[in-house]
């Protein structure tokens, strides 16, 4: 049986598809490399400038040698020639010391830019980038890829400075014999071809080293997150499978890579010194029949060493594309699309009450229309409950109010103002949140809770975590609101309530609660509900409801159904609705009775 081609590996075919993805990523590392380079041209300047001086100090060494030799020789003044020798080489000394620091410089302030704008783009793709660029992934990228250009600009002018050098040597042995530079110059074409030969050949297999290595990465920190249901399940074995499943194509494409750099680098550890005998045996020849002197000839050695540096270069071109490659990857992220972007002109939010009015909002997610042509109306200073199955897009209609995200059709307004139209900052402080799951920001519980406003005084912080019910538990920490965030044990009934204290502190207008109470148990969901009330009847507010009490306690119900609002209206007019009552019977505080709860008295109720 004839053998068959393994898909992927020699057919050109095949591998067009990945060469031209590769060839379009290293395309867009060299931009931004090159921005990279702009951004950092003050000590890059400063960089060049010692790498020039240090080229001439080393080109003059062997000028200032053959002075020496013939001087020597001839009974000259020496003592000049001694003085001139030295004085090149302290030159060089110093050039090559400075040269160091400014690399290292320079190289700091390339890889804080890179990781600066790659930290704002991660934030500002919000959650669907985050399904593109998973954390693992990003954490790759920030740690390795935008640590690896640090070297660029050091890379990039060695390599400069060795073509200089291999330039300036070059015609120095012109000068002292053309035959010299004759000899030399016929293994520059090969050199040149065996290196083409590399980056060809090996910025594929880079490229996908990187991505499995951080695919790994991606894997690792998933089962970093879960590692206690893992333990829970008995099924570490298995997670170490799925963890190392990339492993075989990592190692092909080292191997491929390593492979391809092993072949290079043979063959230019031989074209070195067959360049250097030709050039020293044309050298050796012309001192014989008295075309050049000794000195010339020690001369002629030390510049044909200079001039192969260029052939040495194969390490630092491994070094560049890896850089290459590496900024390739930051590229992807920088160039892909935020969830929402700021208004070319934005336009001024006047004070208002707090009215929403949503107009035939469609919201995408991949091939899924979530929301389709949604039509909702709060009142200013109404609390609205928005309940609906799992999946219905609860989540989603409140991110659309603040521009979490942006929907693909529809217009959001507050006050007669389109959201799409507010400066970012502007809305951020109109339109806050308190969600499921609050982050833990700032050192202390009294930087979390003033994380949005770092001015915030000790008593606004207080006064704050009292409307949530939150002062009492917070206070008995071991060093009550200066207490370090991970030494402080909270449950997660008390760490929504850290986030709602954070909401409760920003003076918004509109508050969103994202199934921010589902870890407080009805008692205490009833508590904080109460205390929260003065801030509630000043503030238009909406809340994912999945308790029938919760709905119960709102002034209307938007009932999410179908992408569209089913109905508005109060919760015990919607109770008698089997539709509506099966929307909560699924979940873990699923009534057991049919009469609908009564409305809690303490409840705000809408002033529109």
């Amino acid at each position: 049986m004839a053998p068959t081609k393994s898909a992927g590996t020699d057919d050109p075919a095949s591998l067009a598809g990945p060469h031209a993805a590769s060839a379009r990523q290293r395309a867009g590392g060299r931009r931004l490399l090159r921005a990279a380079l702009y951004h950092a041209r003050l000590p890059m300047t400063l960089l060049s400038v010692l790498t020039v001086v240090r080229i001439v100090a080393m080109l003059a060494t062997p000028v200032m040698l053959a002075r020496a030799i013939d001087a020597v020789r001839a009974g000259g003044q020496v003592g000049a020639a001694m003085a001139g020798l030295a004085l090149v080489l302290t030159i060089a000394a110093v050039a090559d010391t400075a040269e160091d620091l400014a690399g290292a410089y320079c190289g700091s302030r390339v890889t804080a830019w890179l990781r600066h704008r790659l930290i704002g783009r991660v934030l500002e793709l919000g959650v669907p980038g985050l399904r593109r660029f998973p954390a693992g992934d990003v954490l790759s990228r920030l740690t390795e890829s935008a640590g690896g250009p640090a070297a660029f600009p050091v890379l990039l002018l060695s390599a400069a400075a060795a073509l200089a050098t291999t330039a300036g040597a070059m015609t120095a042995l012109a000068l002292i014999d053309w035959t010299l530079a004759l000899a030399f110059a016929l293994g520059i074409p090969p050199a040149i071809g065996v290196l083409r030969v590399f980056v060809v050949r090996a910025s594929e297999p880079f490229t996908r080293y990187q991505r499995h290595l951080a695919a790994i990465a991606t894997r690792l920190l998933d089962a970093a997150q879960g590692a206690r249901t893992i333990r829970a399940a008995g099924t570490a074995g298995r997670e170490v499978r799925r963890i190392l499943l990339p492993l075989p194509e990592l190692r092909e494409a080292g191997h491929r890579t390593w492979t391809t750099q092993g072949q290079v680098s043979w063959r230019l550890s031989l074209l070195a010194p067959a360049i250097q005998i030709l050039v020293v045996g044309v050298a050796g020849t012309r001192l014989a029949t008295g075309g050049i002197t000794t000195g010339q000839l020690v001369a002629a050695v030390s510049y044909t060493s200079m001039a192969l540096g260029a052939v040495a270069l194969f390490d630092t071109f491994v070094a560049l594309l890896n850089c290459e490659v590496g900024a390739g990857r930051i590229q992807e992220i920088l160039s892909a699309p935020p969830a929402v972007r700021p208004p070319p002109c934005p336009m001024r939010l006047p004070d208002g009450p707090g009215e929403l009015r949503l107009r035939e909002v469609t919201v995408r997610i991949g091939d899924r229309t979530v929301l389709d042509g949604l039509d909702l109306t709060v009142p200013p200073g109404t609390c609205v409950a928005v309940v609906g199955e799992s999946g219905t897009g609860k989540s989603v209609l409140v991110s659309t109010i603040g521009r979490l995200l942006d929907p693909a059709e529809g217009s959001i307004e507050l006050d007669g103002v389109p959201v799409a139209d507010v400066a970012l900052p502007t809305l951020r402080h109109a339109v806050t949140y308190a969600f499921e799951r609050p982050a833990l920001l700032g050192a202390t519980v009294h930087d979390t809770i003033a994380y949005a406003r770092p001015d915030a005084t000790r008593e606004q912080v207080r006064r704050a975590a009292r409307a949530v019910a939150a002062d009492e538990f917070i206070r008995a920490l071991p060093a009550g609101y200066d207490t370090p965030l991970d030494r402080a044990p909270l449950s997660g009934g008390e760490l929504q309530r850290l986030g709602l204290a954070r909401a409760a502190l920003t003076d918004a207008r509109i508050l969103v609660l994202d199934d921010a109470t589902s870890s407080l148990d009805t008692a205490t969901e009833l508590k904080v509900t109460r205390a929260l009330r003065a801030i509630l009847t000043r503030r238009t507010s909406l809340v994912v409801a999945r308790r029938p009490a919760t709905a119960a306690r709102a002034d209307l119900v938007a009932w999410l159904d179908g992408g569209r609002i089913r109905a508005l209206a109060p919760h015990a007019d919607l109770w008698p609705d089997p539709g509506y009552r099966a929307v909560f019977s699924a979940g873990p505080d699923a009534p057991s009775a049919a009469p609908a709860p009564r409305p809690d008295p303490a409840a705000p109720r809408s002033r529109a």
